[in-house]
């Protein structure tokens, strides 16, 4: 029972972390007339190209593409673009009110909505790799981004997203139904911990009234600096003197720490797989582990996960999907866009919203993707024959996790925005204060 709590609350950890970054890299873009201009030019290319392509080609684009089966829908529609809008919107009112990281509810979304898996996972990446890219904030975080660790770090990262794309791609080509699975389970899997944690986590706040007010993207146990004081497994791994050791963290203890090359590149290959398998650019494991196992302080961890996000998505979208044709560009830049809205629209509601609100809110949102996939997994293991279930039974399951997934984070859309809507005065009030 504390394995599962600990990596609950690794999860979530890892969850916070992954939102502060985005919301700071969507406040670097809106705040920057130049990077709105490129984002202008990187969307209405992309936009006007696939209605001309989808015009000339008309039905036959998807066969040309590999047919509905492996690829559907690879191609451009009005309908297709406004959907990526509104999946980009939700995961960024989640980011933005919750503080947590709701990019875990897109690769679900779009395989509801009739992505083939192997293709959401690298869409999802590339939409990471473009907002990285186009918000880094590297330049103003380089005092605090260890170098050595960075680099060594990135070789582990390099090698399993190389691991984790391969492995997606073979089972795509075993049997596309088989890849669908896969990515289903580990979604299952990993939404099943963070959202039961999240969900135990906001009934023991609403029970003993603690945390209400805690920041939204905060830790509501408490507001040490996390990495200040190791714990018992980091002191015990940085006592491991297997050469070469990298040194670090010299701002913040005299003489500064240091870990073997081994446990970095290991923890870099986790990472990277993780990214490479699922799509969510690593970002999210990245705090958890330099603070709580590796003994990084968590100055030096953001950092180093800024520097980590940007190369650890951008070889895996590009080269274990974007040359074997699985990024669905139009997506990710609809989704791009809808992400940049919705975190600032989240943001703002937490003005005037409780903070244990939201924390119930984020636990619902969790376990509905958890619910989603898990419910969707009985058809596939059908298709392969590896269970015993009828195509109808499979189908059934598999609409009620879509519309189970959809009404509750719809219903979380629209409460939010309804929400900004209704306390607009107030919350122009407030930017006046300030």
């Amino acid at each position: 029972m504390n394995f599962f709590k600990q990596w609950g609350r690794f999860m979530m950890m890892g969850a916070r972390a992954h939102a502060r970054w985005e919301i700071n890299v969507s406040n670097t873009i809106l705040g920057d007339k130049k990077r709105l201009v490129i984002l202008g030019l990187l969307t209405v290319p992309i936009i006007l190209g696939g209605i001309a392509f989808a015009d000339q080609i008309g039905g036959a684009l998807p066969e040309i593409l590999g047919g509905k089966k492996a690829y559907s829908p690879a191609f451009y529609s009005t309908g297709i673009f406004i959907v990526s809008i509104l999946i980009g919107l939700v995961a960024g009112l989640i980011t933005g009110c919750i503080g947590a990281g709701g990019g875990f509810v897109i690769a679900p979304a779009l395989m509801s909505a009739g992505i083939k898996g192997i293709l959401a996972v690298g869409t999802d990446l590339f939409h990471i790799f473009a907002k990285a890219i186009m918000g880094s904030v590297i330049h103003r975080k380089l005092g605090n981004v260890s170098v050595p660790l960075a680099v060594v770090f990135l070789i582990g990262a390099i090698i399993g997203a190389t691991l984790g794309g391969l492995i997606n791609r073979v089972l795509y080509e075993i049997n596309p139904v088989l890849s669908d699975a896969f990515i289903t389970a580990v979604y299952s899997l990993m939404l099943g911990f963070l959202g039961v944690y999240a969900m135990v986590d906001f009934l023991k706040a609403r029970k003993t009234e603690k945390g209400v007010d805690a920041p939204h993207g905060g830790d509501a146990h408490g507001g040490k600096v996390e990495g200040a004081e190791m714990g018992g497994l980091p002191k015990k791994l940085q006592g491991i003197k297997l050469p070469p050791m990298v040194k670090f963290d010299y701002d913040f203890t005299p003489g500064g720490r240091s870990i073997s090359w081994l446990f970095l590149v290991l923890s870099g290959a986790l990472v990277g797989m993780a990214a490479g398998i699922m799509g969510v650019g690593g970002g999210f494991l990245t705090f958890p582990i330099f603070v709580y196992i590796l003994g990084v302080s968590s100055m030096t961890t953001v950092g180093t996960d800024i520097f980590q996000i940007i190369f650890t998505a951008g070889y895996a979208a590009i080269s274990q999907y974007a040359i074997f044709g699985f990024i669905f560009y139009t997506l990710a830049m609809g989704m791009l866009l809808g992400s940049l809205v919705g975190i600032q629209v989240g943001a703002m509601v937490t003005k005037v919203v409780p903070g244990i609100t939201i924390r119930g809110f984020y636990a619902m949102a969790v376990l509905a993707g958890f619910v989603n996939r898990i419910f969707a997994l009985p058809a596939k293991l059908g298709d392969m024959e590896v269970i015993p279930i009828s195509k109808q039974a499979g189908a059934v399951l598999d609409s009620i996790g879509v519309w189970a997934f959809f009404i509750v984070i719809g219903g979380f859309g629209v409460w939010v925005i309804g929400t900004f809507l209704k306390n607009i005065k107030v919350l122009k009030g407030e930017e006046t204060t300030l």
